[in-house]
């Protein structure tokens, strides 16, 4: 059972303080992009929350604390990939209280996540994005009128996802100096401020060379704009959501699922293929902009249940040929 802790001092800072004080210190020290910082302010608020519900300083938080929110989160049919999520996000938390001496202990740092399946990222054969990229490409080359401009960029967006392997962030938000085709290279600025070069492929040159000629004559309140793929919102440039809508429907035209298609996959499909013609793990983990190379290690796996796959399928001497010649 959760027990009340003490009350703290009338001037000393609120739960709320702490929290504003770790996204202020993510944002300048690490350089965490907007999209994570949201997603920690969610996490730790719900937890927050919690603790507020039972009467709990922050700083009085104990592991028996933090094992009730996420039980409590279990009971409420949280995803068990949203618990491990949460509980990293609370290990964050009071591993910044420690370093900035708030608190002398992390009540978070021995509770064990809760288990889940490891799963495989979905991805598409070479022969599935081939079609896409035909699709898109003769789109663009028949468009006429107002429609052109959109299909040009829809053709550049996917051909410079493919050959690169940018997240969607990274992509959407591009500024015009990142492209420079006479060195066959983007320069990428990633997760923590990271920046990384992606080399360009022909295709994907002859893309967007052809977009933002397109672009650049019919303006269409875009002139002086930093971005790359501008757009009226109020972010200035295409949206992710906006992205993953037009692949969709790109993919319906291409005779597959709108759920096979995202941005997201086509990543995968980029680091999967990369290693299926022999590209170097390390040299993958480079272009994708993992920090860690276990993240890259995933495509492996990927690789590895193929051919599991085309073995019990092809080979002569599989179990299941085995079975029935028995």
């Amino acid at each position: 059972m959760i027990q009340s802790k003490t009350n703290p001092e009338p001037k000393a800072l609120s739960n709320e303080d702490y929290l504003h004080l770790f996204l202020e210190m993510m944002n300048a020290e690490r350089g965490a992009a907007v999209n994570t910082l949201e997603a920690y302010r969610r996490d730790l608020i719900d937890f927050l929350i919690y603790l507020s519900g039972n009467k709990i300083y922050l700083l009085n938080t104990d592991t028996v604390n933090i094992q009730g929110y996420l039980e409590q989160a279990s009971k409420m049919g949280l995803s068990v990939a949203s618990q491990a999520r949460r509980l990293s996000a609370i290990r964050h938390l009071f591993r910044f209280l420690m370093s900035e001496n708030y608190h002398d202990k992390n009540p978070a740092a021995g509770i064990e996540g809760p288990k889940r399946e490891r799963l495989l990222p979905k991805t598409l054969t070479i022969q599935e994005v081939d079609r896409l990229l035909s699709i898109a490409r003769t789109r663009a080359k028949n468009a006429r009128g107002t429609n052109r401009l959109r299909s040009l960029r829809l053709y550049c967006l996917l051909e410079v996802l493919y050959a690169t392997g940018l997240r969607a962030s990274e992509l959407v938000a591009l500024p015009r100096t990142a492209v420079n085709c006479d060195e066959n290279v983007l320069t990428i600025r990633g997760k923590g401020a990271r920046e990384r070069l992606v080399p360009l492929n022909e295709p994907a040159q002859y893309a967007i060379t052809a977009y933002l000629q397109e672009l650049q004559a019919t303006a269409k309140g875009h002139t002086g704009t930093r971005w790359l793929f501008p757009s009226r919102g109020k972010e200035g440039h295409l949206t992710r959501q906006r992205l993953a809508q037009e692949l969709k429907a790109l993919a319906k035209d291409a005779g597959l699922s709108a759920n096979q298609v995202s941005p997201h996959v086509l990543r995968h499909a980029f680091a999967s293929h990369l290693l299926e013609r022999g590209a170097d793990l390390r040299a993958v983990q480079q272009l994708l902009g993992h920090a860690d190379i276990s993240t890259t290690q995933i495509y492996t796996h990927v690789l590895e249940e193929r051919l599991k796959q085309l073995m019990q399928e092809h080979h002569p001497l599989s179990q299941e040929r085995f079975l029935k010649s028995g």
